[in-house]
């Protein structure tokens, strides 16, 4: 029996070195990845997928150059007014998750303006990870949990501290898919990933393809997971 594939996280990797290939600014290669994540949208609303999670900016990045930090939260900005009326409109529900401390106070406001705006879409939950680190989410994960249970440590079980993750209520990762070459999961949900299946490719995000996204579910499919156990 093939397992069941509900939930599928991407760290998209390599959209500045497909620009520099290129002789192009970083920034191009950013902006070529979001018309990919337009056709990886699609086609896991396609497959009737729960959840797909993107990796699209980590608490790591602040590290890059300023001008390319200023770019990219530019970008945010411009996708989401591009982008958010469509995924409203094909019943997409957005979340993000991540720590909003720190980010532009103009894209914070429209980051919440689209999660309101498709709170009550029931098709693919799409949660675009921005200025996430999986370190940093488990710990503001305790501190929610400490404020409602005040360090009476008989609540603290996998079920209940599940609850204060920023993916909350959502099936945790079947498959996780690495673009780009690399083969680590750079603080990528470090809690909800325990028993995913890993899929790396060299392939640079904004040359990624909704066939290979095919060959990564498929090659997902012939896998056996057994969590734990010998069946």
């Amino acid at each position: 029996m093939n397992p069941e594939l509900k939930h599928i996280a991407i760290i998209m990797d390599g959209n500045g070195r497909w620009a520099e290939k290129r002789g192009l600014p970083r920034i191009e290669g950013h902006r070529k990845g979001v018309e990919v994540i337009r056709d990886i949208v699609a086609k896991s609303s396609e497959k009737k997928l729960v959840s797909l999670t993107l990796y699209s900016f980590s608490t790591e990045n602040w590290r890059r150059p300023l001008g390319e930090v200023q770019a990219l939260l530019r970008l945010f900005e411009e996708s989401i007014d591009r982008y958010g009326p469509e995924l409203k409109e094909k019943g997409v529900k957005v979340i993000f998750v991540g720590r909003r401390e720190g980010l532009p106070e103009n894209l914070v406001a429209r980051m919440a303006q689209l999660e309101e705006e498709t709170t009550h879409n029931t098709g693919l939950k799409l949660n675009i990870a921005l200025n996430y680190g999986g370190r940093d989410e488990i710990l503001r994960a305790f501190q929610k949990w400490f404020a409602v249970y005040r360090g009476d440590f008989e609540f603290l079980r996998e079920e209940i501290f599940s609850r204060f993750l920023d993916t909350a209520g959502q099936p945790d990762p079947d498959l996780v898919i690495r673009t780009g070459g690399e083969q680590r999961l750079s603080n990528f949900l470090l809690w909800q990933t325990a028993y995913a299946e890993l899929w790396f490719t060299p392939t640079l995000w904004p040359d990624f393809t909704p066939e290979e996204f095919e060959v990564a579910i498929s090659d997902f499919s012939r896998r056996k997971r057994k969590f734990g156990g010998i069946r």
